[in-house]
């Protein structure tokens, strides 16, 4: 074993294989995903999604996922809250997340992780990325309110983040798409509340979530 044996490779040591994929806007949605409700370990990467609310998009990241790296990911239910983890368990595809996607191992927030220039640079593929984070980490809201004596309700679509200068990139990408927006007195939080503006959101960038698509087309 010291003389040869530490030198022999074993096949239960050797990387598990995935598919590289190209830069493409599936990949910037993915990234866009994982920035939002994902988490980056040495060897897993995991998203995190609500078990009921989501049941629909679960299906769909774990499709997205398949198709990007042909491997299946695991869907483990959490015992303590009501959520799903969706775990790719790769240490090559982790490594590529990192090196070539530009996504950070670690806590997001204490980094202050912000969207990664090869999507910056490219219209389709920050378009795509916007939906992933606000599929992950957007909502849409009802704002109701009373004038003379009627009561009004109006929808507002919401994207929280604590990373500031992801919110800013977001900001910035809204404005390049000629969105109006406004972020609230907190900086954690970024609202399109004309309905004018709300419409050209999913007309531009759309949702892959049907909890998002139900509450906008009020079928929730």
């Amino acid at each position: 074993m010291e003389k040869e044996g530490k030198l022999k490779k074993h096949k239960i040591l050797e990387p598990l294989s995935f598919k590289k994929p190209r830069y493409s806007k599936d990949l910037a949605e993915f990234a866009g995903i994982v920035m939002g409700d994902g988490g980056i370990s040495r060897r897993q990467i995991t998203i995190t999604l609500n078990r009921i609310t989501d049941k629909e998009y679960i299906v769909f990241v774990a499709r997205l996922i398949k198709k990007l790296f042909d491997v299946n990911p695991g869907i483990n239910q959490n015992s303590q809250y009501i959520a799903d983890n969706i775990v790719v368990s790769r240490t090559g595809i982790v490594d590529f997340c990192a090196k070539e996607l530009g996504l950070k191992i670690g806590n997001k927030i204490r980094q202050q992780i912000d969207i990664p220039y090869w999507i910056k640079d490219n219209e389709k593929y920050y378009i795509s990325c916007i939906r992933g984070l606000v599929d992950t980490d957007g909502s849409i809201i009802f704002h109701k309110y009373k004038s003379s004596g009627k009561y009004y309700c109006y929808k507002k679509l919401s994207y929280c983040s604590r990373s500031f200068p992801l919110l800013k990139s977001v900001g910035n990408i809204f404005k390049k798409l000629n969105i109006k927006h406004r972020f609230t007195k907190n900086n954690y939080e970024i609202r399109i509340e004309s309905q004018k503006e709300l419409a050209k959101y999913f007309d531009l960038i759309g949702s892959h979530n049907p909890k998002h698509l139900k509450r906008y087309e009020n079928k929730v």
